[in-house]
């Protein structure tokens, strides 16, 4: 399974058995998180094995059950931090399903552990990422047409699979609050108004990257923010 084929069979799960992560995936996953780290300047970091995040009320609430393993989405504050954790936390989630996991983007209902993690001066956790061996493999959520979220003059076959790439990444409260626009080869995206729509914007360049085809766009549209 490539990155494609996991942004089209990934759901959000929410309910993980206790099945342990295996040594050899906790080695694919800490390289994932060492590259993209250095490719958007970030922080993130796995935590295993750790359930008090997700043991209380407010997980409950949330209906989360059994999750002892999650990514903690950290970077330095910036204008730039929400879209960078999403775009290179999707690559992260949807690396995590070729490896056969299910995962989760996770924003209020869980508690901060902060000996699960470090965040250095100056840097933030902007939410989690839940993964884990899931119950279910989720399902799919209720989505917008392309006219809802995508303006173009006879748009081609590339920007079309873009952005139905975009309708399938998890957004806040499934608000799908972004639009793509086509001029030429040049796509831009814009987030709407509402919490998280940073991340969400983050999390959708990605898909729509990874359904276009990055050959067909001026890559200019979703900067590589950090070191490469």
């Amino acid at each position: 399974m490539d990155l494609t084929e996991a942004m089209e069979k990934r759901h959000s799960v929410r309910a993980y058995t206790d099945r342990p992560v295996e040594a050899d995936i906790r080695e694919a996953l800490a390289l994932c998180v060492q590259t993209y780290n250095r490719q958007g300047d970030l922080h993130m970091q796995l935590v295993y094995d750790e359930p008090e995040a997700f043991g209380g009320r407010m997980a409950r609430y949330g209906k989360f059950s059994g999750v002892k393993n999650y990514v903690a989405l950290i970077g330095k504050k910036s204008d730039t931090l929400q879209e960078r954790i999403g775009y290179y936390g999707e690559s992260l989630a949807l690396t995590a399903q070729t490896l056969g996991l299910n995962t989760c983007w996770v924003a209020l209902t869980y508690k901060k552990i902060k000996t699960a993690f470090t965040a250095e001066k100056g840097e933030k956790l902007c939410c989690v990422l839940a993964f884990g061996y899931g119950r279910d493999e989720g399902r799919p959520h209720p989505s917008k047409s392309v006219a809802d979220v995508s303006s173009a003059d006879n748009p081609p076959d590339w920007f079309i699979a873009g952005v139905k790439a975009a309708l399938l990444a998890p957004t806040a409260m499934n608000q799908q609050k972004f639009r793509f626009a086509l001029d030429g080869n040049r796509v831009t995206a814009e987030k709407g108004t509402g919490f998280y729509t940073g991340i969400d914007l983050g999390i959708a360049k990605r898909h729509f990257e990874l359904g276009a085809g990055a050959g067909n766009i001026d890559t200019e549209y979703v900067r590589k923010y950090g070191r490469e």
